[in-house]
C-alpha cells in the first residue's frame, strides 16, 4: 500500500511517499527531492506523518558511520527496556540494508527485508523495536545516519550473526568485513527474544 501526503512549498505540492512492508511496523520512505543547479532540498524527517502510520515516537539520540566498501555491521538491536526504534538513511554513497523481525508473537518473526539505500535515491527505512538491523556498505566513504528513540544502553544490546544459515539473508557478498564481535553474535537457533 502505498500512501501519498503532500504539502505547499514554494507554491508546488510536495511529495512523501511512505510504503508499508510485508513486516509489520517496518516503512519505506521515500522523500520527493526538489534539485536545480544549485543543489537538492528534501524533508528527512515529518513527525505528523510518521504518526498518521501509528509511529508514536520521540527521537533522543542520533548515530552516525563511515565505512569503507565491504564492510557489514549487524544485526544488532536492544532489549526492553532500552529497545530502540530507527529511522535510518544513506547521506553518502550506499548499502544494502536489512532488518529482521524478532517480535516472538509476530505473524512474520524470523523473516527479513531488504533495501537499498543510497545517497541517489534518498530512500529511507523506519525500523520499529522489535528488530534487529544491519548494512552491507556498497561503496567506499558510505555515511550511514540513524535517528534513534532509545539512548545506547551497553548491558542491553544484542546481536544476531549476519550469516545466519535459518535467517539465510541474501546479502550477495563472499567475504565482508565484520567486526570480531558480530562475528561472534548469537546464532538464530540459539536465540531467545525478548520481545
Amino acid at each position: 500500500m502505498l500512501v501519498k501526503f503532500g504539502c505547499l512549498l514554494n507554491n508546488e505540492k510536495e511529495i512523501l511517499e511512505i510504503k508499508k512492508t510485508k513486516l509489520n511496523g517496518l516503512l519505506i520512505i521515500q522523500p520527493r527531492v526538489f534539485e536545480d543547479e544549485r543543489g537538492y532540498f528534501f524533508e528527512s524527517f515529518r513527525l505528523d506523518k510518521m504518526r498518521e502510520f501509528g509511529v508514536q515516537l520521540d527521537f533522543v539520540q542520533d548515530n552516525e558511520s563511515k565505512s569503507q566498501k565491504g564492510v557489514l555491521r549487524g544485526l544488532h538491536f536492544q532489549n526492553p527496556p532500552y529497545e530502540q526504534g530507527k529511522l535510518v538513511r544513506v547521506v553518502k554513497g550506499a548499502v544494502l540494508d536489512v532488518a529482521v523481525d524478532i517480535r516472538r508473537n509476530s505473524k512474520t518473526y524470523g523473516k527479513w527485508l531488504s533495501q537499498k539505500l543510497s545517497e541517489d535515491n534518498k530512500t529511507m527505512l523506519w525500523i520499529p523495536p522489535g528488530f534487529a538491523h544491519g548494512f552491507l556498505t556498497l561503496e567506499n566513504d558510505t555515511i550511514f545516519q540513524y535517528k534513534c528513540t532509545n539512548y545506547y544502553n551497553k548491558e542491553s544490546e544484542g546481536a544476531i550473526r549476519w550469516n545466519d544459515p535459518v535467517l539465510d539473508i541474501d546479502w550477495d557478498v563472499i567475504k565482508p568485513q565484520v567486526s570480531e564481535k558480530d562475528e561472534k553474535a548469537s546464532f538464530f537457533k540459539d536465540f531467545k527474544s525478548q520481545f
